[in-house]
């Protein structure tokens, strides 16, 4: 950075241009990647449920809620809604579900949907003599049979596998099934969606089975979710919804719009008013530091939201606020008869150390409440850690650069 200034600050001119253009869609006809918009931006439903474990062991409720959401999530995905958002909480001790659907139109649809416990079924897979394979309807193995699912290891390769325990009724349904499919494939549906299609190697007896393939403990993990969660009995009730209007939401997100595009004009201007000479880089770094910021929120696929917005609105001025330590620095010195060169680069050198740690104690508050909140906050504190980090990049990096290329090296007046 010191050797090439000049080429770096136009590496970085050049990605803001990218980013301008990447974060207004249809500039010059050009077609990018749509925002993500949350549903108090674009309308849309709040829907909780209650999930009932009364009748889960205490060692499947994991395993069954997480399911749960995976299956929900597929379910709402069916929609093609924009970016719908599925999660659970806790709510003292019970569990909720929590379903945020953008842009639905029929939401009645979607609360039967969402509403029905998953359906998990086994069936015999019938080749008809050529290449094409077809399932026959769903045999009486059902997921009622299942008692759980658990992921296990075998004892030779330590490969992940899944473990699958019958009830006594399933266990003598499950070995008829295998005795008339040996070297044949079972195929697993959740909800109409096939989930696996093992091959059965022998008649099996006993009620316990294993699952194995070529998936990791990731991929091997959800597929005991889905299995436990079509599985074992976790009923699901509505106990709320909200609806908020696509007028209401458009009109929301307009205004804070409007508002952080007045918010930041006034900072500029203050800038430009006070530090003048200084001030000018100040307001170029931090229009800078917006489009960056912006893209980035848009390239990583960041689902925003008005309190998103309000995160990024606010290192707005927390990316002002290192600005203003810099140049208060560099006036000190200034003041001692340094050239304006040397003046910055010490300026620069002492306001470190309290940039540095004002925005790591900010950066630690984002990531608990990231991990430990819920889903508004949580966009809230997304966009504050990612503006945090880009805005500590556009003081040191940005801003020192466009004074290194621009300022002259010539003894600065005292005031």
């Amino acid at each position: 950075m010191r050797k090439y200034p000049g080429l770096i600050l136009s590496f970085i001119f050049v990605a803001t241009i990218i980013a301008g253009f990447f974060v207004y869609p249809g500039t010059f006809g050009l077609k990018t990647r749509p925002w993500r918009l949350g549903l108090d931006l674009v309308g849309g439903s709040h829907l909780i449920y209650e999930i009932d474990l009364t009748k889960i062991p205490g060692a499947d409720q994991s395993s069954v809620v997480n399911g749960l959401r995976d299956v929900i999530e597929r379910r709402v995905n069916l929609f093609g809604v924009s970016e719908p958002q599925v999660f659970t909480a806790k709510s003292g001790n019970k569990t909720n579900l929590i379903v945020e659907i953008a842009g639905i139109t029929d939401i009645n649809q979607a609360i039967r949907l969402i509403g029905e416990t998953p359906l998990l079924d086994f069936r015999e897979v019938v080749e008809n003599g050529s290449s094409t394979t077809f399932v026959t309807p769903e045999t009486p193995l059902t997921g009622q049979y299942i008692t759980s699912a658990q992921l296990t290891f075998d004892q030779t390769t330590g490969a992940p596998q899944v473990s699958i325990s019958f009830n006594d009724e399933g266990s003598k349904i499950f070995e008829n099934l295998t005795e008339k499919n040996v070297n044949k494939p079972i195929a697993i549906f959740l909800d109409e969606g096939l989930i696996e299609a093992p091959v059965v190697q022998q008649k099996i007896t006993g009620g316990q089975a294993v699952i194995t393939g070529r998936f990791t403990v990731s991929e091997a993990r959800t597929l005991v979710e889905r299995f436990n969660a079509g599985a074992l009995p976790a009923p699901i009730t509505l106990i709320n919804q909200q609806t908020v209007s696509p007028g209401l939401g458009n009109d929301s997100l307009q205004k804070a719009l409007t508002a952080g595009a007045i918010g930041t004009l006034i900072v500029m201007l203050f800038m430009l008013v006070y530090y003048q000479f200084f001030g000018v880089f100040a307001a170029v770094a931090l229009i800078i530091y917006s489009l960056l910021t912006l893209g980035l929120f848009k390239l990583i696929g960041v689902t925003m939201t008005l309190a998103g917005l309000a995160g990024f609105i606010l290192t707005i001025g927390m990316a002002v606020d290192a600005n203003i330590l810099i140049f208060e620095r560099v006036k000190e010195e200034t003041k001692k008869g340094l050239s304006r060169m040397f003046a910055i680069e010490e300026g620069f050198k002492k306001a470190w150390p309290s940039i540095r740690d004002s925005n790591i104690s900010t950066i630690i508050t984002a990531v608990i409440l990231y991990f430990f909140t819920s889903s508004f906050i949580k966009g809230f504190a997304l966009t504050l850690l990612i503006g945090v980090l880009v805005s500590m990049f556009s003081a040191i990096t940005t801003t020192r650069l466009l004074l290194k290329v621009f300022a002259k090296n010539q003894p600065a007046t005292k005031n």
